[in-house]
């Protein structure tokens, strides 16, 4: 059994060009879901083939049990079948136990967005008298005006930026490139942040190649742009909910708002599916049937 999902995870790492990130989270709804298989069945030696549809929808019921979210049973669910299917795929299953199973539907939520002024306001709180002032802002006009992921933002690299075209170059999921465009306020935050930058590597002898560095001059993570997000938000008495990727939701909103076509939007988001970037079709929509209904003598 272990066998089989690590066969698995190699398929995600090394054919799907699956990130670490995801590699992770399916060995531990994998690893979850196999130890739930192994207490039914009360043995160690546990192989693929035992695993049946009713001890799936056993695994289904625990989960819901267990008072996981919607969202978290979805996603386990989710990894339960792609294992399946590969399984399949490489002749260890004769047969699906997957097929039929399905998680909870979940409910829709429209992502959090800022409003033009609220973004206006944020943008401008970092000070710009300091390195990591300089840097912080250069990280958030860059996050929203290309409406990046944080970890594509985190993973940019000297090269990936051309400050004469205005675009950049970025790695989405699944090794995807892409080239985005950033604004002029952007590129001058940027090009501020860059003057500024060698101050964080006195001393060192082989500087990363990474363009946004923490201030001990190595690349900055993920978690630390979400924190350092917080502190500006609570600075500019923005909504505190707010994290890296609403700044990409508001990019989306606002584009669509401005007469942006789907497609272009779903082409700068780097959504493979348009299905994932209608969401924001519904954000503008309901904000239009928000406006008649305030403004229209009878609605």
């Amino acid at each position: 059994m272990d066998e089989a999902v690590a066969d698995f995870l190699r398929h995600l790492a090394l054919e799907k060009n699956a990130s670490a990130h995801t590699v992770k989270s399916y060995r531990e709804d994998l690893m979850q879901a196999v130890a739930f298989f192994r207490s039914r069945t009360g043995g160690s030696d546990l192989k693929p083939a035992q695993v049946t549809s009713r001890m799936l929808r056993a695994y289904l019921a625990w989960l819901h049990e267990q008072g996981y979210a919607k969202a978290t049973i979805a996603r386990r669910i989710a990894a339960v079948r792609s294992w399946c299917r590969f399984l399949c795929r490489q002749g260890v299953l004769e047969a699906n136990p997957a097929d039929g199973l399905r998680g909870p539907r979940q409910d829709k939520k429209l992502p959090l967005f800022l409003a033009v002024a609220e973004l206006a306001r944020l943008l401008e709180t970092p000070p710009a008298t300091t390195p990591l002032g300089l840097r912080d802002r250069a990280i958030l006009e860059t996050l929203y005006s290309a409406g990046l992921r944080v970890s594509e933002l985190t993973g940019l690299d000297l090269d990936d930026i051309d400050l004469d075209s205005g675009m950049i170059t970025v790695r989405g999921k699944g090794k995807r490139e892409r080239l985005a465009p950033i604004g002029r306020p952007a590129l001058q935050a940027v090009r501020a942040w860059l003057e500024v930058r060698p101050t964080l590597l006195v001393g060192r002898r082989h500087p990363p190649a990474a363009l946004f560095l923490n201030k001990n001059g190595t690349r900055l993570t993920s978690r630390s742009v979400g924190r350092l997000l917080q502190k500006y938000l609570a600075q500019a008495d923005v909504d505190s909910r707010a994290s890296p990727h609403t700044l990409r939701h508001s990019f989306a909103t606002h584009l669509l708002d401005r007469g942006a076509d789907i497609r272009s939007v779903q082409e700068l988001l780097g959504h493979r599916s348009l299905a994932t970037t209608q969401i924001y079709t519904h954000v503008t929509t309901n904000r239009l049937r928000d406006s008649y209904h305030k403004a229209h003598p009878r609605a």
